[in-house]
């Protein structure tokens, strides 16, 4: 008998030792948590985007009235065709595409200005009253994005193309032109007011930590302030810069309350009402080809931001050498541009809400004299004459309804999104390095890249049939839900991280020593240590989704209406005073909101919004 006969094989002793590190390691929490997750985030974000990618190349019920051979399920390029290259495309997907485009330019440009002009006067100038300048330039990224838009039609609208006149038609006997009252330019200056504040928070933190000798480097060189500003101080903000420029474009691009109120009466339309258009005719493929055009130049405009901030060797400016920060001198100017900056504040946090409360005391519309005021929008009784037969906001069970969906949508989406958070945050940190956790993570970062409305669409073709054991969810208040939940999650996972980074391993392996198991640990040490971000992901994410409306709007119906859809409802159906008083009552419960969130962070909300 050979040596080989009775040697035993080592092929076995190293199987077995390789299932017992296995399942070792996907026993671990964070393991477990972390393909937890992973199936989380693909049901929620990979799941959809597959069947709205399906959706785009098979044909649909709705497509027979136009390919009479047709037949439903069966791949075809038709919708890429009609969408792209067919006499139609001009008119569905090109123009608005250009008008997209027009918009975000526009009002990024602008938002820039005013925010980067503004955020260097405050921090690098002796300028007085910067406090409440911080404070108000948050004040109208509160508000829902629209309101500034609904202002502008209370004070242009003309009685040729807004049906009655608006305030400024009203004293002057003049009507203002199409231009002025809707189309392009109304929609990118009440973008930019409303959008403004990312360049502001942004620029602002940037230019805290620029070292002023830099500047003062080049001053002695003989450099112009001109030059020291597009040589030095320019370059040195380039990744805030961007990330204004980014979290600006994006919005603008996805937004859908604005352009209908603005754009719409004249036909301007954008990508985004035109996916409304298409989805209200039931046409998803061809609504579905447009959400997948604005998902890819939002993906294009984080790839060259990316690639734009890569090129650069360095962005340092805080070395190991003392800081300085020193203030350029307004003199004789202080007074004046303090006065004109708290002045334009004020103007674009009050002037709006001044023109839509006055409009919903205006018995009849287009008459804005003091003999027409009225309570009849607020507490008035059913009266066929106003607001098609319906009640006053105040006396409005459907509006009660409304209210109490957007709490309800807007509490469900903080606390599980909060929750997820937290889960997220730990997975990913306690498995920092490991290819599991990377895929994790950059699964959540997903619905970053989506527009808004783009990404609702998504949870069209998702939720319209059972997706295994779960049923359609389309029509319910779960879609809502789980819809803002997903979108979000890239935010709550960022909190997640941030707060799960603040603990030390060496808490959790003294507990584990002690005894207590991993669920132990996590609720006993984990949670409590980081439930300073779970609040704060809370109470960001309540006020986000109660003024939400790009997302949702393609999902509600009447029984799941929340109050930013059903201002939209009112417009569409011509009832623009009762959708004023709505505005008025959604950003009442907004503001109560902000102030809970002051309370409970210190009135932190520029950390929330500039994360």
């Amino acid at each position: 008998m050979t040596n080989a006969a009775i040697t035993p094989s080592p092929l076995l002793p190293r199987l077995l030792a390789t299932s017992r590190r296995f399942f070792r390691w996907v026993a671990s929490p964070h393991v477990v948590l972390s393909l937890i997750m992973l199936a989380v985030m693909f049901y929620m974000v990979i799941i959809p985007l597959y069947r709205m990618l399906m959706t785009t190349i098979t044909f649909q019920e709705n497509d027979l009235r136009y390919v009479r051979d047709a037949v439903a399920g069966e791949f075809t390029a038709f919708h890429w065709l009609r969408m792209l290259t067919s006499q139609i495309s001009k008119i569905m997907t090109y123009e608005p595409l250009l008008h997209s485009l027009t918009i975000s330019l526009g009002a990024t440009l602008l938002s820039f200005t005013i925010g980067g002009a503004m955020a260097w006067m405050v921090v690098r100038t002796d300028m007085p009253g910067r406090k409440i300048i911080n404070v108000l330039a948050v004040v109208p990224y509160i508000m829902p994005s629209w309101t500034i838009a609904m202002a502008w039609k209370v004070l242009f609208n003309n009685g040729t193309t807004g049906g009655v006149p608006g305030v400024l038609m009203f004293v002057t006997g003049q009507a203002p032109p199409d231009w002025l009252s809707f189309g392009p330019l109304p929609i990118i200056v009440s973008s930019a007011l409303h959008y403004y504040t990312f360049f502001f928070l942004f620029v602002s933190a940037a230019l805290m930590s620029i070292d002023s000798s830099l500047e003062e480097a080049g001053e002695l060189a003989g450099a112009s302030r001109w030059r020291i500003l597009r040589k030095i101080t320019f370059p040195l903000v380039i990744p805030a810069l961007l990330s204004g420029f980014i979290m600006t474009f994006s919005k603008t691009m996805g937004t859908f309350g604005g352009p209908n109120v603005l754009g719409v009466p004249v036909r301007y339309y954008t990508l985004s009402t035109m996916i409304r258009s298409n989805t209200t005719i039931s046409a998803y493929g061809d609504a579905f080809v447009l959400a997948i055009l604005l998902i890819l130049f939002s993906m294009l405009t984080i790839f060259l931001n990316q690639k734009i901030v890569g090129t650069r060797k360095s962005f340092e400016t805080i070395g190991g050498r003392g800081f300085m920060a020193q203030k350029t001198k307004l003199r004789n100017w202080r007074g004046f541009l303090t006065t004109v900056i708290v002045i334009f504040q004020v103007l674009i946090a009050v002037l709006p809400l001044v023109l839509l409360v006055w409009s919903t005391l205006m018995l009849r519309t287009g008459d804005y004299s003091l003999s027409n005021l009225s309570l009849a929008h607020w507490i008035g009784k059913s009266d066929v004459s106003i607001n098609s037969g319906e009640p006053g906001v105040l006396r409005n069970p459907a509006i009660y309804r409304g209210a109490w969906n957007s709490i309800k949508l807007s509490l469900y989406t903080a606390f599980f999104t909060a929750f997820l958070g937290v889960i997220l945050g730990y997975a990913i940190v306690k498995g920092r390095g490991t290819r599991l956790a990377k895929i994790v993570e950059q699964l959540a970062f997903i619905p970053y890249v989506i527009p808004g409305i783009a990404f609702g669409a998504v949870y069209i073709s998702m939720f319209t049939k059972p997706v295994g054991p779960i049923p359609p969810l389309y029509g319910t208040f779960a879609l809502l839900v789980v819809v803002s939940v997903a979108k979000h999650i890239p935010y709550s996972s960022r909190t997640g991280v941030s707060a799960m980074l603040q603990v030390g391993r060496e808490l959790e392996e003294a507990a584990a020593v002690a005894g207590a198991n991993a669920w132990q640990r996590f609720w006993r040490i984990i949670f409590p240590l980081t439930s300073t971000g779970f609040v704060s992901g809370f109470l960001l994410t309540f006020i986000t989704t109660m003024r939400e409306l790009s997302l949702i709007i393609l999902l509600v119906t009447p029984t799941t209406a929340v109050l930013a859809s059903m201002t939209m409802r009112y417009i569409e159906n011509g009832n623009e005073q009762q959708a004023n008083a709505v505005i008025i009552l959604l950003i009442t419960l907004v503001l109560i909101g902000n102030f809970i969130i002051s309370r409970f962070r210190g009135g932190s909300l520029k950390k929330g919004l500039g994360m």
